[in-house]
């Protein structure tokens, strides 16, 4: 019973995301943001517990990843809509979880297996932190939005995620091939 925990937190995370996108072209900002808060909650809570408790499944193995990436890109596309986000970030985003999508595939055929390290949630952390402060600045109607700007160092994070997965895959074939 207490095993299936994780799995039903990454579920809840898959309902917030309807939830939070209404709150967003409502412009309820503030609701949005506890939805947000809620959201991040459960995803650190599910992964603690999964770790802690041994209850890693591999349901949670792919959905848990799922529901960062869904919830992340579904609310910085709402957010692109709303002419907060720049469409071209979004483009190099997407493209860049083609990518990532592209080389876990392959690595999948190879049969091997890259968990997500701290550069990856590093990037996470800092979209975030990028969507939670645009939802206050919209909240309050601040005149500077300064938000734009951590977009900027999530995208550079995001970036450089991408490079060093890359590299650690080019020193795992390599190291494969020794």
């Amino acid at each position: 019973m207490f095993k299936h925990v994780p799995n039903l937190l990454t579920i809840i995370r898959f309902f917030l995301i309807p939830a939070i996108l209404i709150l967003i072209f409502q412009d309820k900002y503030v609701e949005a943001f506890i939805m947000l808060t809620i959201s991040g909650t459960t995803d650190i809570l599910d992964g603690y517990i999964a770790r802690k408790f041994n209850f890693v499944s591999d349901f949670g193995k792919l959905m848990d990843p799922l529901a960062d990436k869904l919830t992340q890109i579904s609310i910085l596309v709402a957010l692109c809509i709303k002419q907060i986000v720049p469409i071209w970030m979004i483009v190099i985003i997407f493209l860049k979880e083609i990518i990532m999508i592209a080389g876990a595939s392959f690595l999948y055929k190879k049969d091997l297996v890259f968990s997500s390290k701290w550069w990856g949630k590093l990037a996470t952390v800092i979209f975030y932190v990028a969507i939670a402060t645009s939802l206050i600045i919209r909240y309050f109607s601040f005149a500077w939005h300064f938000d734009i700007y951590i977009y900027y160092i999530a995208l550079i994070a995001t970036l450089f995620s991408l490079v060093m997965y890359f590299k650690a895959i080019f020193k795992q074939e390599y190291l494969d091939k020794k």
